[in-house]
């Protein structure tokens, strides 16, 4: 059994949905267990996605890109919002820090480990750090190469998992059954 999970996958594939019923999955299955992290989201208007918004476990959200938005980070047609992404996501990756030494069962959820969030030198540090001092991450990971991501791919105490549209369902027991 692994320590920490990375899913990994095509964009669209369902990371996000595998990792949120994760959560449910862990909450309902060990009460004790302390659940930090947050995920990504698409915000649509008129069917059409303008940005990504992010949320932690605990309810507090911010922008993490949207287009035309001015910034010195760029994805595509959208505009990293770096500063507001190190406010909500990278400040609930170092909360987990602080945790970490008081609980044996936390469980530190990230949702991604993407081409947006590694604009951030703040997240890639806290990122880092938790996969050594946090007792357990779960998190999504962007699929291409990428020299941080593939050092997290490539450490001894993670197993990472496609997420597939064949897979998917069963993943989310699959992931709390690793970290038994």
């Amino acid at each position: 059994m692994a320590r920490h999970v990375l899913l990994t996958g095509a964009p669209g594939c369902g990371k996000t949905t595998v990792v949120r019923a994760f959560v449910e999955h862990l909450r309902a299955s060990r009460p004790a267990a302390s659940v930090r992290g947050f995920w990504t989201e698409e915000v649509r208007e008129g069917g059409t996605r303008v940005a990504f918004r992010i949320e932690t476990v605990g309810g507090a959200t911010g922008t993490l890109a949207r287009v035309g938005l001015q910034s010195r980070c760029w994805v595509g047609r959208y505009g990293v919002d770096v500063a507001g992404f190190e406010a909500v996501g990278a400040a609930e990756v170092e909360a987990a820090l602080a945790e970490a030494a008081q609980s044996e069962e936390l469980v530190l959820v990230v949702d991604e480990i993407g081409k947006m969030e590694l604009f951030s030198a703040r997240f890639r540090r806290a990122v880092a750090r938790a996969f050594a001092e946090v007792p357990h991450v779960v998190a999504t990971v962007m699929q291409r190469k990428h020299a941080f991501a593939d050092g997290l791919k490539g450490r001894r105490d993670v197993r990472v998992i496609t997420v597939t549209a064949r897979n998917r369902a069963a993943l989310p027991a699959e992931v709390l059954r690793e970290l038994a």
